[in-house]
């Protein structure tokens, strides 16, 4: 025979998991605890994006402004060509993660037939180091729409190794799983053509 205690015990203990669940402040804590991750991972990934697009554009806005400076000059020196991948540089500021590789090249279309496509000088910078782009004399190549006989140009490559905020630490190794793999980032790069404004060409005595 089942005892009235016992009776008392089984009607608390349900009348305790009655009250736990209908308490909604407990209710609103688990939900809360289920999508706060969720609305983190949102929030950053839209942060993420963001600065990416960001950094896209600036780095198509240093290949314009690099080549508008150049193409400028009636002529050139290699510490002309230094100071004005430096302003480049800059322009992607705030945005300190990474550094850009810019490189500034002159070309001349023959007017040979067909027409030949060389490079008159070169100067780039990688990882902050300045120096001698392609080589004088050296074949390169440009879209067919510009590719047309005595034609000067001036052609601006800048690349970006983007590095997610998310993933970015100074010490690497605190990267672990996913951070790490964000933390790789991805290539952001530009190509831009222009021709000189004030001369024919743009001979550059040092390069």
């Amino acid at each position: 025979m089942m005892r009235a205690g016992a009776h008392l015990g089984i009607a608390g203990l349900w009348g305790n998991s009655v009250r736990f669940w209908s308490n909604r402040r407990g209710v609103a804590a688990v939900e809360f605890a289920l999508i706060a991750p969720v609305l983190l991972i949102m929030y950053f990934m839209t942060m993420e994006a963001s600065q990416a697009i960001e950094a896209s554009k600036k780095v198509s806005r240093v290949g314009s402004m690099v080549a508008d400076l150049v193409t400028q000059q009636p002529t050139i020196v290699k510490a002309d060509l230094d100071a004005i991948m430096k302003i480049g540089t800059v322009t992607l500021l705030p945005y300190n993660r990474s550094v850009p590789d810019i490189t500034i090249t002159a070309i001349q279309v023959t007017t040979d037939t067909p027409p030949k496509v060389q490079v008159v000088w070169s100067r780039k910078v990688t990882s902050g180091v300045y120096g001698v782009g392609a080589a004088a004399g050296s074949t390169t190549t440009v879209p067919t729409a510009l590719n047309v006989a005595g034609t000067f140009l001036v052609r601006v490559d800048s690349t970006l190794a983007y590095k997610p905020i998310v993933g970015w630490t100074t010490d690497t190794q605190q990267k672990l799983g996913f951070i790490e793999t964000l933390a790789k980032g991805m290539t952001m790069s530009e190509t831009y053509y222009l021709r000189p404004r004030r001369s024919v060409t743009i001979p550059c005595s040092d390069c």
